[in-house]
């Protein structure tokens, strides 16, 4: 499976956006999803994930009740729509695919993922 993120751009605080990540060469219907960004030195961190089913959400807290997390399995993508966006959530966004058998509370590193996107830019200025 390949996973393609976009959507990423410069912003002003306050501001949203939207990322996409759609997937090729197979389907990630039976796969959870997450989010991770990883910002200039420092290591990749998770922001969000999904279950395979799409009825179970998980965010890190700092961006818990900005970031929503939605997948279309009919169109194999997955979205993250970002509100209230704040310097600090300037990074590289990607997105990653890991096997349904785990559960959400599992998936909170990179190593409990298979799949990876490229990445793509968010940048926030204030």
């Amino acid at each position: 499976v390949q996973l393609q993120a976009s959507g990423g751009g410069v912003v002003q605080a306050g501001d949203s956006l939207r990322l996409s990540c759609a997937a090729s060469g197979g389907t990630i219907n039976t796969y959870n999803m997450g989010w991770f960004r990883q910002a200039p030195g420092k290591e990749r961190e998770y922001v969000g994930g999904i279950r395979w089913t799409g009825v179970n959400t998980a965010y890190a807290n700092s961006v818990k009740g900005r970031f929503t997390i939605s997948r279309d399995n009919a169109k194999n993508t997955i979205d993250l729509q970002m509100n209230g966006l704040k310097p600090e959530d300037t990074a590289v966004y990607y997105c990653a695919a890991a096997t349904k058998a785990k559960i959400l509370s599992s998936l909170l590193t990179p190593e409990a993922y298979v799949y990876w996107g490229q990445g793509t830019q968010v940048t926030v200025s204030s």
